[in-house]
């Protein structure tokens, strides 16, 4: 898997390795349940990725929330 250092890095490894497609919906989902710092999985994240990259996932989730707003053509495609 490559390494996860760009926002293209981040979409490609969710939509094409994982095959989950980045909806309004889902992206809502993470977004609230990552800015929560006492959810019980925000926590697990954090204890195996570190508190930057919860950071880095959130700004990459929030971009993926303005492509959907703007109704980006390549939506969970790319």
């Amino acid at each position: 898997m490559r390494p996860l250092r760009t926002y293209d890095d981040w979409k490609y490894c969710i939509t094409e390795l994982c095959k989950v497609p980045l909806t309004a919906d889902f992206v809502a989902a993470r977004l609230k349940e990552l800015r929560n710092t006492r959810d019980h999985n925000t926590q697990n994240f954090v204890g195996s990725w570190g508190e930057e990259h919860r950071k880095q996932v959130i700004a990459w989730f929030e971009q993926a929330e303005i492509e959907l707003s703007q109704g980006s053509p390549n939506n969970g495609s790319t």
